[in-house]
């Protein structure tokens, strides 16, 4: 563009009678505000010369219409009439030393493809080139001479630029910084990298600001979206839930990239079932998360945990079976076709006000297995969605569903392993007269799985019971499944009634043996705790032993509680130390709480510190064992316990004179048809004279076996209890074997027709001898 030179006509009495259009540049007045008034109200102060007589040529001081002062170079020529005497003046503006251009400059400046513009140093446009016109909707001529905030919406941004001139006038010194801005005709919003410099004349004098303002959207949008995909991999996936993920999806979405926003997945997906095709003419999706920029989400259709099926033709459908991002929305057949389809979900839009969306529907897969679909809607934003915003939504979905995908995995295998727990743990405790007892079991609810835990309650001989609780070190279907053979074989070694500590010494060589086993999977997972009591209602006793697991609680009937003091031994597969028993004499109605260390120790709080606690819930008396179990998990356990809890109380009952008859036997043959008649008139007294016959016999084997093979102390025991038991003690450690008698043998038939008298017979081994029992069911009354 050609530069345009400033011309004023003044006449012989000063007025000014022609102005031009580079005379409003210069001075920001127009013509109709120039002609006809004195051309002295142009000069700033004193106008030069006398009046009637030419202005002098030079630099003149002039004032601006917005009351800067201007500073050309002027040149005045007279005007004469024919006759010779003066009629006016033309004033011209000339550029000063220093302000010609080379040809080049101008167009460089012209054509350059950012925006470029230059202003005086009271912050008015100099020259702009066709960019910046195109960047401030408006022409240079429009422009120039005019002052930056009479040219913008004064709002925040326009006040930075404004400050920013200022700030090179004043100190100059060149400045860059980053504005934001959305175009005059509306749009995407734009990043501009904006530099100002000061411009100087030859003498050094600062002359002017020019300003280079560099469109960087696309770079500022690429950043965008790389931080937005930063943020998915911290935000997403913060917990193994379903729900929670799909709601982090949209939290982090919305309102930054989109409007509304749903997630949608298949029902096999929630239920934990196997993958089904998600093919179909009709696609039936539930609602598991939406979002909106407007409270209330009223855009929404389907409600949470509603399920709405989509036609072929919809957006979600397109997108599971293209596998990929689909781009649609108003205008499009297909989306126009499923929202005329679907009365609920276009009347909703009309009510939201919103008659052009741009959508995009994306599928969610993880490992080549479908889930669901995420859409995305804008609704308040005037520019649609476009190609780059389809590849980060992928990326975006990717992410996200292989975090519900993980989510659902673990809800899988949570279920598996509380299933597969809860089948190996008992249903309902074993009836016995020993205790009392009630119990119970919480799973964990961490990242971490399902845990180990166990307890059981195990009939023994003799109207004794085995009280078992044990923790397996670490989570998830393996540990559940490692407990299970541990409690079986407590079991299997309970029946053999072994003490206490022998037990867990041999429960200890089958944890190593299983660590040992190079087929196992969990070689160095392998190991637990284990806590074994044995209570005898008869003596009154509980003889117990401990393989690293925290001691029990013991709350006596006169309310006093203590921790049991007993060495715990190594953990189950240590190997190599051994295992110390203690023994406690019990008064009835004593109450005795085992657990595992979740109920007692957190990340917070050390072990002492929850032993303390549970001795406090424990003082408090209540009759009822299922409200003493809730009030010490109420109180002692953890709002979010980060383990599984196993707790197991047993309060002791004891088996009086009433119920229990003892005879001590000499070892002598003869005394074998007194023991039968000691049996026989215990019965009578017991009113169980249906039993004497199988009783006798029973006595009678038992007794003679002691006899005939054992030594000396013999003792014979009736219990009377839930069923009627017999018991023959003697000093042999021998255990006796039931074998089958051939036909020319004399004897070894004794144990045989015990066996088939009796519903079960067995032998424990004391610290000094051995004892025989059978049991019988009482006759019915």
């Amino acid at each position: 563009m050609e530069r345009i030179a400033a011309v004023a006509i003044v006449d012989a009495q000063g007025m000014v009678t022609g102005w031009s259009e580079g005379a409003r540049r210069l001075t920001g007045y127009t013509a109709e505000e120039a002609v006809g008034r004195p051309a002295a109200d142009l000069f700033a102060g004193d106008p030069p010369g006398e009046p009637g007589t030419a202005p002098p040529s030079g630099v003149v001081l002039l004032r601006h219409r917005d009351g800067q002062r201007v500073d050309p170079a002027l040149l005045a020529c007279p005007v004469v009439d024919g006759d010779g005497s003066p009629h006016g003046f033309v004033l011209t503006a000339v550029p000063q030393p220093g302000e010609q251009e080379p040809e080049a400059v101008r167009p460089a400046f012209d054509q350059a493809s950012f925006s470029m513009s230059t202003f005086d140093t009271h912050q008015r446009f100099l020259h702009l080139n066709e960019v910046a016109c195109a960047v401030m909707g408006a022409d240079e001529e429009t422009l120039v001479g005019r002052y930056y905030p009479d040219t913008v919406p004064y709002d925040d941004t326009a006040r930075a630029f404004l400050r920013y001139l200022c700030q090179v006038t004043e100190t100059g010194e060149a400045t860059r910084y980053q504005s934001y801005t959305r175009a005059p005709s509306g749009g995407r919003e734009h990043a501009w990298n904006i530099e100002l410099w000061p411009v100087r004349a030859a003498s050094g004098d600062l002359t002017a600001v020019a300003v280079a303002a560099f469109d960087s959207s696309e770079q500022h949008w690429a950043r965008q979206r790389l931080a937005l995909l930063n943020e998915a991999a911290a935000a997403l996936g913060t917990t193994l839930d379903v729900g929670r993920t799909a709601e982090e999806l949209m939290e982090l979405v919305v309102p930054r990239f989109a409007a509304f926003a749903s997630v949608d997945l298949l029902d096999w997906v929630l239920s934990a079932d196997k993958p089904e095709a998600a093919e179909g003419s009709g696609l039936v999706l539930r609602r598991i998360a939406h979002r909106s920029i407007t409270h209330g989400t009223p855009e929404a259709v389907v409600e949470l945990g509603e399920a709405d099926t989509y036609p072929a033709h919809s957006p979600p459908a397109r997108a599971l079976r293209a596998g990929r991002a689909v781009l649609s929305g108003t205008g499009d057949p297909d989306f126009d076709r499923w929202l005329a389809g679907h009365a609920a979900r276009e009347a909703k839009l009309r009510e939201a006000g919103a008659p052009e969306l741009s959508l995009l529907a994306v599928p969610l897969r993880a490992r080549g297995t479908t889930l669901g679909v995420a859409v995305f809607v804008r609704t308040a934003y005037p520019e649609p969605y476009t190609a780059d915003d389809a590849a980060l939504v992928e990326e975006l979905a990717s992410r996200a569903a292989v975090c519900v995908d993980n989510a659902r995995r673990f809800a899988r295998e949570r279920s598996t392993a509380l299933a597969l727990q809860h089948s190996l743990l008992p249903q309902r405790l074993p009836g016995q007269a020993a205790v009392e007892a009630a119990h119970r079991y919480l799973p964990s609810g961490s990242v971490a799985g399902i845990g180990g835990d166990w307890f059981d309650v195990i009939p023994l001989s003799g109207s004794r019971v085995a009280l078992v609780v044990g923790d397996v070190v670490g989570h998830g279907i393996q540990s559940s499944a490692t407990m299970g053979r541990l409690r079986t074989a407590v079991r299997t070694l309970a029946d053999v009634d072994l003490p206490p500590d022998e037990l867990l010494t041999h429960l200890d060589d089958l944890v190593i043996h299983l660590a040992a086993d190079e087929t196992a999977e969990d070689v160095a997972e392998v190991g637990a705790t284990c806590l074994y009591a044995v209570y005898d209602p008869v003596e009154r006793t509980l003889a117990l032993a401990s393989a690293g697991h925290p001691p029990p609680v013991l709350r006596l009937p006169d309310g006093t509680v203590r921790v049991v003091e007993m060495t715990a031994g190594p953990l189950l597969g240590v190997g190599g130390l051994p295992f110390e028993a203690a023994r406690l004499q019990l008064p009835e109605g004593s109450l005795i709480a085992l657990y595992t260390d979740g109920l007692v120790e957190t990340r917070d709080r050390d072990l002492d510190d929850g032993v303390a606690e549970l001795c406090r819930a424990l003082a408090d008396p209540d009759d009822a064992l299922d409200a003493v179990c809730d009030a010490v998990v109420k109180s002692v356990l953890p709002v979010q316990p980060a383990d599984d809890v196993a707790l197991l109380l047993a309060r002791t009952r004891a088996l009086g004179s009433g119920q229990v008859a003892t005879w001590d036997l000499p070892p002598d043959p003869a005394q074998v048809a007194s023991a039968r008649q000691f049996a026989t008139d215990q019965l009578t007294a017991w009113g169980l004279d249906e039993a004497a016959f199988v009783t006798e016999l029973v006595v009678s084997e038992l007794v003679t076996n002691a006899i005939r093979y054992g030594g000396a102390p013999i003792q014979l025991r009736l219990i009377r209890d839930r069923t009627l038991i017999c018991e023959v003690s003697d000093g042999s450690s021998t255990s006796p074997h039931l074998r089958r008698a051939q036909s020319d043998d004399e004897g070894g038939r004794g144990l045989l027709l015990v066996a088939q008298l009796t519903q079960r017979w067995g032998s424990r081994q004391a610290t000094v001898g051995k004892t025989i029992w059978a049991e019988q069911p009482l006759p019915a009354t």
